[in-house]
């Protein structure tokens, strides 16, 4: 006979983790192992947060430390949703492979936070996908319980596993969505090494309020419009005040302009960025390109900004495609060089974020509709403004020039469409 999904997830626990956020954390002896991998460890030496530090000097907190907080949150999530009506569905194999999925779910994450998302390079769900089918990891999944394809395609969507189907669609959505614990654990942890107020969530009320279902993993009630709010507030905030600060932003459009140029130069490939942690990859980088760009970004030596765009799809499209961009910059250098100043496409860095979304995706069950429809003050031009904020075109430039260059604020007509 089967074991009921409720005592998988709570038998043997037995091996604790204390972590700073959520206490003592248990896991069983196998997946424990886990914790001891070689490419779980290299996640012990990538800072979440990337460059952050240098702005908020808390924010030293790693990729392993925040894997293990959505292993946590993952588990309280699933024994909520199967105490709720979610072991109808959930396999005690399945459930293993969720757990598995939630703490391994970074194993391809590159260093420098999200600040590589933009090169050509594979999409790091893929690679902890290949990492996750590779012994021994293979092996030591097997052993928790867990099945190591159905983990491997919990976290890479263009995995497929049909014997799991529904199942793995319902893993899925959890690992992925407005509530899910990825997103529970980040919010809070990042809040807290900052030390900015904006990120904290109600987790208790969160996971007590969910209501469990195989197509679209949790609906909610109007209880919870409050806590989705606040969540997507405090996404907001720490976008604008933490994860995308001016500074933070120039450090990582340093790192990204030097590993492009290296690429299109031929002076790495892109393999070769792969598994690499914050410290190995400035150090091959530096090995290869011995780039005064990376040295100042390293050194802390961050570029100013020279000017702030706000973003608009007619005006600056053009500017979205990275591999084109530093033509822009070497035309900008030479639009400000003049009067004794010789800048070249160094100098010059214009930055644009990654894309972002605020997942609403949520159905209010006693509401009848979907959360966008809802009671919520959070109305779909709410959240599109907040995105519209967010977006801004930012121009960084050498600090050797930043004080000679007089014609800054004719930046943003040099940048309008067509002027190229």
């Amino acid at each position: 006979m089967e074991m009921p999904v409720q005592e998988v997830l709570t038998k043997n626990f037995s091996c604790p983790v204390r972590d700073v956020l959520w206490g003592h954390i248990y896991f069983t002896p196998q997946l424990a192992e886990l914790l001891e991998t070689t490419h779980f460890i290299r996640l012990q030496r990538i800072f979440q947060l990337g460059p952050v530090f240098r702005v908020y000097p808390g924010a030293t907190h790693t990729r392993a430390s925040h894997s293990i907080g959505v292993y946590h949150l993952g588990r309280r999530l699933l024994l909520n949703l199967a105490e709720r009506g979610a072991d109808a569905w959930i396999s005690p194999m399945g459930a293993m492979s969720f757990l598995n999925a939630c703490l391994l779910h970074d194993l391809g994450h590159f260093p420098y936070t999200h600040s590589l998302k933009e090169l050509p390079l594979r999409q790091h769900e893929d690679l902890t996908g290949e990492i996750i089918l590779t012994e021994p990891l293979k092996s030591l999944i097997g052993k928790t319980g867990a099945d190591p394809y159905l983990t491997a395609a919990i976290i890479d969507k263009d995995m497929t596993k049909d014997e799991y189907k529904g199942e793995l669609y319902f893993y899925r959505k959890l690992l992925s969505g407005c509530l899910d614990p990825d997103k529970l654990d980040y919010l809070n942890r990042d809040a807290t090494y900052s030390g900015v107020p904006y990120g904290i969530q109600d987790v208790d009320f969160i996971l007590s309020r969910l209501i469990p279902d195989i197509m679209d993993g949790v609906y909610i009630d109007s209880r919870l419009i409050p806590n989705v709010e606040a969540l997507l507030f405090a996404k907001y905030m720490m976008y604008r005040t933490v994860y995308w600060h001016r500074q933070v932003r120039s450090a990582t459009s340093m790192i990204k302009k030097t590993i492009l140029k290296a690429m299109e130069t031929n002076l790495i490939s892109e393999e070769e960025l792969y598994g690499l942690d914050d410290t190995s990859l400035y150090d091959f980088l530096w090995k290869r390109t011995g780039s005064p760009l990376l040295e100042a970004a390293w050194k802390g030596k961050l570029y100013p900004v020279a000017a702030e765009i706000s973003y608009c799809e007619k005006e600056h499209e053009y500017l979205l495609d990275i591999s084109k961009r530093s033509e822009y910059e070497k035309f900008l250098a030479e639009k400000l060089s003049g009067g004794g100043i010789s800048m070249n496409p160094d100098d010059i860095i214009i930055d644009i974020p990654e894309s972002i979304s605020f997942e609403t995706g949520l159905y209010v069950l006693d509401e009848n509709c979907g959360f966008s429809e809802s009671s919520s003050a959070f109305r779909p031009e709410t959240l599109s403004s907040f995105v519209n904020t967010l977006y801004t075109i930012r121009v960084f430039i050498n600090p050797v020039f930043f004080k000679k260059i007089q014609t800054l604020s004719g930046i943003s007509d040099i940048l309008n469409k067509g002027n190229f």
